[in-house]
């Protein structure tokens, strides 16, 4: 095959098509885009930056099969939604009043050579009838349906991390061709750290809580670390750690790292008769049984007023809801959350990044030189394994925003040799 056409449908900045045109490229195979479908305004700018020639198409459940030119592929990176629960046979029109129906109407209609398909890893049990089931219900229905349309079709869970690209981002990856199942297994691993992709030498991060950071711990001491009072372990930062709200002595840190540990376990549900929950207020009774002090409720006291522990009535569980039981004794729980800190977590240079997701790539920070700053776009763009020539003029904010829904390419490219290797 000298040429292929393909269409790419919920085309967000265009990562699948970037992943499908390098794998044409690399097997000497023209390529040429010939439909795109993209709703969203930020990422349509990106597409027409990248692919200035090319008309995106808006909402494609408005766009009729008759409007769409002939095409040899289809690509989507459609959203994952369940099907209806009154659906019998799990094949095409039980798919109908879903974003996949578009996916699966266009195949019906065109009869592409192949597709490829990317979505969340959630959608492996998505729907599960039972806990036994190796797949959820809504992956059978799609699975059903493109065999239903003559396809034979393969899927596997795949990370990242393993192509290259120094993120831990697992996805799924559905392929098919009438001819038959693409093969997705035994892809060889090739590992990357975060170093391979960074920047160095630019503008460095300053507020209070950055300093307070700085001033308690040496740069390399930072590196993996995460900021957040409810877990404890040698990879977190407590407010208490860097005397956020106040300096702690030695006994108040102990005893507000005791009671992190211990309002974890299961026992002090037992005692208040209510059903379990991660993370327990205790009483200054329970307190005193794990933690001997002569000024415990001095000591208790101080943290509430310096705003390290609250005072807050044990949860009942009130439908899908917990809600304090105000007939149930007050205890002493951690204040602070995940989300209260101005960073979520300093990257280590010499590892991978977590799952980037866009509303916390903003408290993401790396060390540079002798500060701390943010992700800059391009290296944002680095780990998702998009070139450097690839544009990308866009606010932060909004960039942030479409790189944690995009896709990551050098996966795609291997999962398209792959589907292409078949026809």
């Amino acid at each position: 095959m000298s040429k292929i056409r393909f269409i790419d449908l919920f085309a967000g900045i265009g990562g699948i098509r970037k992943g499908f045109e390098l794998a044409c490229s690399e097997k000497g195979i023209e390529s040429e885009c010939v439909f795109t479908s993209e709703i969203k305004p930020y990422a349509i700018n990106i597409l027409k930056q990248n692919h200035p020639e090319d008309k995106i198409s808006g909402d494609i459940t408005t766009v009729k099969n008759s409007e769409i030119p002939d095409f040899d592929f289809l690509l989507a990176g459609f959203p994952c939604q369940a099907f209806s629960a009154a659906g019998k046979r799990l094949g095409f029109e039980d798919t109908r009043g879903t974003l996949f129906f578009e996916v699966a109407r266009i195949i019906k209609e065109k009869k592409p050579k192949g597709f490829i398909l990317e979505n969340v890893e959630g959608l492996v049990n998505h729907d599960k009838e039972n806990n036994k089931d190796e797949i959820g219900k809504t992956l059978r229905t799609i699975l059903d349906t493109l065999k239903e349309l003559g396809y034979k079709v393969s899927w596997k869970v795949l990370n990242s991390k393993y192509f290259s690209v120094p993120q831990e981002r697992k996805r799924i990856y559905i392929v098919g061709t009438m001819r038959e199942a693409p093969n997705l297994e035994h892809f060889t691993p090739v590992e990357k750290n975060l170093s391979t992709i960074l920047e160095c030498g630019l503008p460095t991060a300053h507020s209070p809580f950055i300093d307070l950071v700085l001033k308690n711990y040496p740069m390399d001491c930072l590196y993996g670390k995460s900021f957040k009072d409810k877990r404890g372990g040698e990879d977190n930062i407590h407010s208490w750690d860097i005397g956020l709200k106040g300096s702690v002595t030695d006994t108040e840190k102990t005893l507000l790292e005791t009671i992190l540990r211990e309002r974890r376990k299961k026992k002090w549900a037992e005692e208040y008769g209510i059903d379990w929950m991660d993370g327990m207020p205790l009483t200054y009774n329970h307190i005193q049984s794990f933690f001997k002090h002569d000024d415990l409720q001095k000591l208790l006291s101080g943290l509430v007023r310096k705003d390290y522990l609250k005072r807050e009535y044990p949860k009942q569980r009130v439908g899908n809801k917990r809600v304090q039981d105000e007939n149930l004794p007050l205890g002493y729980n951690i204040v602070a959350g995940k989300m209260s800190f101005e960073i979520n977590k300093v990257l280590d240079p010499n590892g991978v990044t977590p799952t980037l997701v866009a509303m916390d790539m903003q408290r993401l920070f790396v060390v540079d030189g002798q500060g701390l700053r943010t992700l800059t776009l391009r290296e944002g763009l680095r780990l998702f394994g998009y070139p450097d020539d690839f544009k990308f003029e866009i606010t932060k904010d909004l960039g942030y925003d479409l790189l944690g829904n995009t896709v990551v390419v050098p996966v795609i490219k291997a999962v398209a040799t792959r589907t292409l290797d078949v026809i």
